[in-house]
């Protein structure tokens, strides 16, 4: 039995209609200031938001059906299994100097989004829709008078859907990577290996930052298990770790090349940024046989490791910028 979703959010600003309508046009492509990215996965449509326009944000998919210059953008759902109907964004005149700024999703259920989706991706769409029309008040206005809050369920589920790291390529274009790869890649008992994490728009480009976000900033457990690492491996002969272990040694505009020679082995980390991509390269060369030992062992943590690291620096960068603004 297909169940019908009625969600409606709306804010009143305090700002002409003229302020707000001209957000209404750039919904969708780089220069939208309503949807809040980089906090969630962006919107993102194939042209300007247009009858005809197509996209989606994340696995929901949608295109521009209808379309009232400056005053209204509806989208019909399409591709997404157990979702049909439309969501579409207002921005009416309410009093003098003040717009009200409404979302309306209107849809049917089936399947298995008859339970998911109130138990899970209503919650999460009450969130966004609350920062964006946080994101329209402070556009309109320059302050949100109360800003939006997640509630814990919220935050437990955003654990849950953060982007996940996939082994991936050496990027073609990640010269200092493929540079060591070329040197070093035929090592034998050596590792090559590559992972990367999309780059939502409103995140940063530079790879300094996300080197030190990833290295200087690991998951709780990836500290206590290098702990366990430092105090063990003095044992068996192998070099302790340095606080140079993941000093940067060479940079272009959109890499960074991080590493450490030991007597063991020699090891480099790429961190390289293009487009829409965060790559993490690891290349380690051993140097002897206890550096081959040492990496039979390495070979079957390092990609979990490696995941949680990029996956704990993009979220952290994207809430970044949210944590910002409600301390300003």
């Amino acid at each position: 039995m297909p169940t019908r979703i009625l969600n409606v959010h709306d804010r009143v600003v305090a700002a002409e209609p003229a302020v707000l309508a001209p957000f209404l046009d750039r919904l969708g492509g780089p220069g939208d200031v309503l949807w809040p990215a980089p906090a969630w996965e962006p919107m993102v449509l194939d042209g300007p938001p247009a009858v005809g326009a197509d996209g989606g944000h994340g696995p929901i998919r949608y295109r521009v059906t209808e379309v009232d210059a400056g005053r209204r953008v509806r989208f019909e759902f399409h591709s997404t299994p157990g979702i049909s109907g439309y969501h579409e964004l207002t921005v009416e005149p309410h009093g003098e100097g003040a717009t009200l700024v409404r979302h309306v999703l209107d849809c049917t259920a089936t399947g298995w989004m008859r339970i998911a989706g109130p138990a899970f991706i209503e919650p999460l769409h009450d969130a966004v829709l609350e920062d964006l029309l946080d994101n329209a008040e402070r556009a309109a206005t320059g302050a949100v008078a109360r800003p939006a809050r997640w509630s814990p369920l919220v935050r437990a589920l955003r654990l849950i859907d953060a982007p996940r790291a996939r082994a991936v390529r050496v990027p073609a274009d990640a010269v200092l990577a493929q540079r060591v790869r070329g040197e070093w890649g035929g090592a034998p008992g050596g590792l090559v290996d590559a992972y990367g994490v999309p780059l939502w728009r409103g995140l940063s480009r530079d790879p300094q930052e996300w080197a030190d976000a990833i290295f200087r900033d690991p998951p709780t457990w990836v500290r206590a298990a290098m702990a366990v690492r430092q105090a063990l491996v003095g044992l068996v002969g192998i070099d302790r770790g340095t606080p140079e272990s993941f000093a940067t040694r060479e940079r272009t505009g959109a890499e960074v090349l991080l590493g450490e020679d030991a007597g063991h082995l020699r090891f480099r980390a790429s961190v390289h940024v293009s487009g829409d991509a965060l790559t993490l390269t690891t290349v380690a060369a051993p140097s002897n046989l206890r550096g081959r030992a040492y990496l039979l062992p390495v070979r079957l943590v390092h990609p979990v490791i490696v995941c949680a690291m990029l996956r704990r620096a993009h979220r952290r960068a994207a809430q970044r910028p949210r944590e910002a603004v409600r301390l300003s």
